[in-house]
């Protein structure tokens, strides 16, 4: 796992949507991380689902052959209780997973709970709580924070395929700061990269607690 990590990997993080679709583009190099380019494809306006999926399918294209990522991370395994819905957002990920393959890109898929784990330390934290993290770890400015979550989910995707890289997480890990924190060796001193980043980031939210 650390040889993988220590590879140069461009990630292509994408949140499937059928009205907007977030996407993030990560390089790494090791524990150097830095963000490409983030935001979210605004598709609402066009006319029926079917040109909006295939304004998704060629953008996602256009991106691949701009930037050739290594790998495409995607959120997969999402329940809604519209089935009508439901099925839409499958459509919006099966066009994703499409358009890596028409590339040759290979593809990794993550649960919206192993995103969050990988992110906060908590399977079941909101979708604020991981841009928050996001923000912290990659030292987003402010007003360069996205309006819309749809920008930070696909980050979450793209950041959380990097951790995978050097230290899994499984769904079933641990539900807390401290447990996941220690498990992971994140307490300790002398770390750097995104292992000093959540010790940081951990140590702030006891003090607020206090």
């Amino acid at each position: 796992m650390q040889d993988t990590l220590k590879r140069e990997h461009i990630i292509l993080g994408v949140d499937p949507g059928t009205l907007y679709m977030g996407y993030a583009l990560l390089h790494t190099v090791g524990q150097q991380v830095e963000i490409i380019d983030f935001g979210v494809l605004d598709v609402h306006k066009l006319d029926g689902q079917y040109p909006r999926l295939q304004q998704e399918f060629f953008f996602l294209q256009e991106l691949i052959d701009k930037h050739h990522p290594t790998s495409l991370a995607i959120e997969t395994q999402f329940v809604d209780k519209n089935p009508q819905t439901m099925i839409k957002i499958v459509h919006a990920q099966g066009v994703a997973i499409a358009a890596a393959l028409s590339k040759d890109v290979p593809i990794y898929e993550y649960s919206p709970m192993k995103i969050k784990m990988a992110i906060t330390g908590n399977g079941h934290s909101s979708k604020e709580q991981v841009a928050g993290m996001l923000q912290r770890f990659l030292h987003i400015p402010d007003e360069k924070m996205p309006k819309k979550l749809d920008a930070t989910d696909a980050l979450g995707i793209a950041y959380c395929h990097y951790l995978q890289l050097g230290m899994p997480v499984s769904d079933g890990g641990p539900k807390d700061w401290t447990t996941f924190a220690k498990r992971k060796g994140l307490t300790d001193k002398g770390l750097t990269g995104p292992a000093a980043q959540l010790a940081a980031a951990l140590a702030t939210a006891k003090k607020k607690k206090k």
